[in-house]
C-alpha cells in the first residue's frame, strides 16, 4: 500500500490494544525497545509511545513491525480475501451433524510423525489449520494424500527433510510447536519456526520446554526460530506439568511414546484432543494408563512402524457453536453427534439459564471411545445466571466454548459476567458485538458484563484474527435482521469446514464472496 494511511480506531483503547500486542510480541522475541527501534529505523521513544497506545500508527509501520517480529499484528482485508454476506433475522430449523475435531486432527497429524508406517486418519475436517500442517509435513518429505470421505493417508520418509520446512505455512499455525515431542528422539538437532495461530495475547512456550527437558531436550530461542538439541536422558522421577495445557500435555505424551521405559506425567490435561492422541498411540502399541485423568502412566517403545487407521472424535467446540446458533436465533434445531462428556458443564449452565432441550441416549463414536448424543433445542426464554461464567480445566467449561456462552448471554434477560481468565486479549473481542447493538461493558482485559436481551442490528465488521470470536460474530449476524458483512474470514476457515453452507442447510442465508 502506497503512502501513509493512518488508523484512527475511534477510541484510544484500540490503539492501546495494538500497542499491547506489539509489546507482548517484542518481549516474547527477546527484543528491547531500542533493538526494535533500530530494526525499524525509528527512535526508542516512538516505540515507547506506540506500545503505550499514545501514537497514531500507519498501516505501513504495522506491517514493518510485523515483519521484524515475525508476527501478524493486524490483518487487513486486501484483494482476494474471503468474506461472508449474511441476510440475518431468519429462524433456523432442521438438523446438523458435528464433524471431527480440529484440535484432535492437528495433534494426530503431529503424532503420525512417531510412526514409520502408514497412518490413515478417517473423516478428517478439511480446514485451513489442517491444510497448513499438511503443507509443513509435505515440505519435509511426508506423503499426504486425501482419500474419499475426507480420509487422510500419511506416509513419512525414512529421514525427514527438516531443513526444507515451509516456514510461511509453519508460521500460520501454533501446532508446529508439537513437532518437538515426536522429533526429539529421532533427531539430535533440528529447528522450528516460531508458532503462529490465533491472536489472543502472549501464550508462552516455556511449559513445553520444561515438560520435555527431562527427556534431554534443550531449546534456544533466536529471533525467529527455536533451535533444538537432544541428548538421551533417563527419566528419574514423575514429570509434573506446571501448566495443565492441552498442547503441552500432548507434546510430553508424544515424547514419552518413544521413550524406552515408563514415564508418569502429573497434572496432565485430560481434555478431548489429549484423549484422542492417547487412543491413537494405544493403537500404535504404546501402553497408557489413566486416560481422562490428570495422571498418565506411559510405557513407551523404542520405535513404531505400523499400518493403522484411526477415527478422530467429534468436535465439542463445533457442537457448542451450533448450540449457540440455535440459542441466539431462538430456533428449534437438532445437533447430532455431540461429544457430551466434553459439553456437560456447558449444557448444565444453559439449562440453569432457562434453555429447554432434549437429549438422546448415549452411543459410541467411531473411535469406539467417545460418548455421543443428539441434542434437540426448544424455543426458550433465557435469564442471566446469578454467578459469573468462566472456563475451567476439564471437566469444566472448555475455554474455547466460553465465547459461545457469552453469545448466549446476549439474549438472556439481565446482566451476565463473563470471565475469560486464560487469555490476555480475547475478552476484548466481545466488544465487537456492540457494533451489532449488543450491550457490552468491558471491566478489564479479562472480564466483560453482557446485558440482554439484545435487539440485534446489522453491521459491517472485519473478522478478528481469532477463530472463536470470529464465529461468535458470524452467529450474531445470523440473528441480526438485515444485511451484515463479515470480512476476511480466514480465521473461521482455520477451524470450520464449509461453515456457511452447513449453516445455510439450517435456514441461514450466508453468501461467500471474494473482494
Amino acid at each position: 500500500m502506497r503512502g501513509i494511511v493512518f488508523i484512527y480506531m475511534g477510541t484510544a483503547k484500540y490503539l492501546k490494544n495494538i500497542g499491547t500486542l506489539v509489546q507482548e510480541t517484542r518481549q516474547a522475541r527477546g527484543l528491547t525497545q531500542a533493538e526494535l527501534a533500530t530494526a525499524l529505523g525509528t527512535s526508542q521513544s516512538a516505540i515507547n509511545r506506540i506500545e503505550k497506545g499514545g501514537q497514531n500508527i500507519s498501516l505501513e509501520m504495522i506491517a514493518r513491525i510485523g515483519e521484524v517480529l515475525s508476527s501478524e499484528i493486524v490483518r487487513l482485508n486486501e484483494s482476494g480475501k474471503n468474506n461472508f454476506v449474511i441476510n440475518g433475522g431468519r429462524p433456523l430449523t432442521g438438523e446438523i451433524e458435528v464433524k471431527t475435531s480440529k484440535n484432535a486432527a492437528v495433534g494426530l497429524l503431529c503424532a503420525a510423525l512417531l510412526n514409520k508406517g502408514k497412518t490413515t486418519l478417517r473423516r478428517v475436517a478439511r480446514i485451513e489449520e489442517v491444510n497448513r500442517i499438511i503443507e509443513v509435513l509435505e515440505s519435509i518429505g511426508v506423503k499426504c494424500r486425501w482419500l474419499s470421505n475426507n480420509d487422510l493417508e500419511i506416509i513419512p520418509p525414512k529421514t525427514l527433510k527438516l531443513d526444507k520446512m515451509d516456514i510461511e505455512a509453519a508460521k500460520k499455525t501454533r501446532t508446529v510447536i508439537m513437532f518437538l515431542g515426536p522429533l526429539m528422539h529421532q533427531y539430535s538437532h533440528f529447528s522450528l519456526p516460531f508458532a503462529g495461530g490465533c491472536s489472543l495475547g502472549t501464550r508462552t512456550v516455556e511449559p513445553h520446554m520444561t515438560g520435555l527437558a527431562p527427556f534431554g531436550l534443550h531449546v534456544v530461542a533466536t529471533s525467529d526460530r527455536y533451535l533444538a538439541t537432544t541428548a538421551s536422558k533417563k527419566i528419574e522421577k514423575s514429570i509434573f506439568l506446571a501448566e495443565r495445557g492441552d498442547t503441552v500435555t500432548e507434546n510430553v505424551i508424544m515424547a514419552a511414546a518413544l521413550y524406552d521405559g515408563e514415564v508418569t506425567i502429573r497434572n496432565a490435561s485430560p481434555n478431548y484432543m489429549v484423549q484422542d492422541v492417547c487412543f491413537f498411540l494405544q493403537k500404535l502399541g504404546v501402553k497408557i494408563e489413566g486416560i481422562g485423568t490428570t495422571v498418565l502412566k506411559i510405557h513407551g517403545v523404542k520405535s513404531i512402524n505400523k499400518t493403522i487407521e484411526y477415527y478422530p472424535s467429534e468436535d465439542p467446540i463445533e457442537a457448542m457453536s451450533f448450540v449457540a446458533a440455535g440459542v441466539v436465533t431462538n430456533s428449534e434445531i437438532t445437533v447430532k453427534r455431540v461429544p457430551i462428556e466434553f459439553m456437560e458443564w456447558e449444557m448444565a449452565t444453559l439449562e440453569g439459564m432457562g434453555l429447554e432441550y432434549t437429549m438422546t441416549d448415549e452411543y459410541p463414536a467411531r473411535n469406539g471411545q467417545t460418548r455421543l448424543v443428539d441434542i434437540t433445542l426448544k424455543k426458550s426464554t433465557l435469564t442471566a445466571p446469578k454467578d459469573k461464567i468462566h472456563a475451567l480445566p476439564f471437566p469444566g467449561i472448555n475455554m474455547d466454548n466460553l465465547p459461545f456462552l457469552g453469545l448466549c448471554a446476549t439474549v438472556a434477560k439481565g446482566r451476565t459476567l463473563i470471565h475469560d481468565w486464560s487469555y490476555e486479549n480475547r475478552a476484548i473481542y466481545f466488544t465487537e458485538l456492540s457494533k451489532l447493538n449488543a450491550s457490552i461493558e468491558m471491566v478489564d482485559p479479562h472480564r466483560v458484563y453482557i446485558t440482554g436481551p439484545t435487539r440485534w442490528k446489522a453491521a459491517d465488521i472485519t473478522a478478528p484474527a481469532a477463530l472463536r470470536p470470529s464465529v461468535v460474530i458470524l452467529l450474531a449476524m445470523i440473528a441480526a435482521p438485515g444485511k451484515s458483512v463479515l470480512r476476511d474470514v480466514y480465521s473461521i476457515n482455520r477451524g470450520y469446514e464449509d461453515i456457511a453452507n452447513r449453516l445455510n442447510s439450517l435456514g441461514a442465508d450466508i453468501e461467500t464472496t471474494w473482494a
